[in-house]
């Protein structure tokens, strides 16, 4: 389901092909977080303009709300959301841990799986690692994750060791799981989603390794990076991340979760990974941060980030990129742009989520095309 094209000659990147379905994915590629079923403002209008392809689900919020019921109704989340390009689902094991480890009082952590309160009305819930791939299986997406234990980076080195034990023996429990819910539903080969084990280990790379090594036993398609991929001082772990990558079999996708800053993202893919996502720039652009290329090449500090609540703007009529055919940059000025941010209209935000997200995909492009 995963074929390498072409290795690049410079480092360790590659671009390639994944057929899930009958969608078809180029790698690399960078999934923007349509967490709740979509991307704040924007429209599928919006998106298809910008040729915008896969997303991220996130399996715990949609349980929550609106819930797996009213989903598997109308036939899964594609037609929920009348999107018809790909869709990874998150197993919401990372958003679960993050309530309870910000609040013990919302929920509790075990060996059979997690129980905790509805951030939304308090009511008592709970998610184990079967659960968490029947849901994703209900929600009908492409590619699936496995339900696994996100600890901070910061914890003991003994506390990460147990929450990679826990992440292997949750991951055998998803597989089988998986397997089980393919032969129910009776899927073919050829039409079951994808799915990722999730390589945790913290800043340790003993525990990085001996956790990869017990996933690959198990068997799936692709491999993400677990937990952050930066230290408590926002450092970035390029040692922990090219290691980790060369744990993984050349011939299985690696997925950098979480990973959205566009430095980090041409770093990580010069180390081998080939999946990216993030919320940063849908949220960047709701706060008036827009991302601009400043040259071709993508060494060294190839964009610049700019604020249009800056009142240096209120007076620029420039265009906010020459080099862009966005609808913000085609349309619109910088002062204007200034304009319906110092009004609170949500115009200026919808604008520049189109704006960034143009700039990912165009990134991604030249990272492909550098191979």
């Amino acid at each position: 389901m995963f074929r390498v094209l072409k290795k690049s000659k410079k480092n360790l990147g590659r671009k390639g092909l994944i057929k899930v379905g009958k969608r078809i994915i180029k790698t690399p590629f960078f999934m923007p977080d349509a967490t709740r079923g979509y991307l704040k403002l924007l429209s599928k209008d919006d998106l298809r303009k910008i040729k915008m392809g896969p997303m991220v689900v996130n399996t715990y919020h949609l349980y929550l709300q609106p819930g797996i019921q009213i989903i598997k109704k109308i036939g899964g989340i594609h037609k929920f959301m009348n999107w018809d390009k790909p869709l990874l689902s998150d197993s919401g094991g990372y958003q679960v841990f993050s309530l309870i480890h910000k609040n013990p009082n919302m929920g509790k952590i075990d060996d059979k799986g997690v129980v905790f309160r509805s951030p939304i009305d308090g009511s008592l819930h709970n998610i184990t690692p079967e659960k968490s791939i029947q849901i994703q299986f209900d929600l009908g997406v492409d590619m699936m994750v496995c339900f696994d234990d996100p600890p901070p980076n910061d914890s003991s080195y003994e506390k990460i060791k147990k929450a990679v034990e826990r992440t292997i023996v949750w991951a055998k429990r998803c597989r089988l799981e998986y397997d089980k819910q393919i032969k129910k539903r009776k899927t073919k080969e050829e039409d079951r989603p994808l799915i990722f084990g999730v390589i945790q280990g913290g800043e340790y790379l003993d525990l990085r390794k001996y956790c990869a090594e017990e996933l690959l036993k198990i068997g799936f398609d692709g491999y993400g990076f677990g937990a952050r991929h930066i230290d408590k001082n926002g450092k970035f772990l390029g040692k922990i991340l090219k290691k980790t990558a060369e744990y993984i079999p050349k011939d299985k996708l690696r997925f950098a979760l979480g990973i959205g800053n566009p430095l980090d993202i041409v770093k990580s893919f010069s180390y081998g990974w080939d999946m990216f996502d993030c919320v940063i720039p849908t949220r960047e652009a709701r706060h008036g941060r827009i991302y601009l290329r400043v040259k071709k090449d993508l060494k060294g500090k190839f964009y610049k980030i700019i604020n249009i609540n800056n009142k240096k703007y209120k007076k620029n009529f420039s265009s906010i990129d020459k080099n862009c055919n966005c609808e913000l940059c085609v349309n619109y000025n910088l002062a204007y742009l200034y304009h319906l941010f110092k009004m609170k209209e949500g115009l200026g935000q919808r604008l520049i989520s189109i704006h960034n997200l143009k700039f990912y995909n165009n990134l991604i492009k030249d990272l492909r095309d550098e191979v």
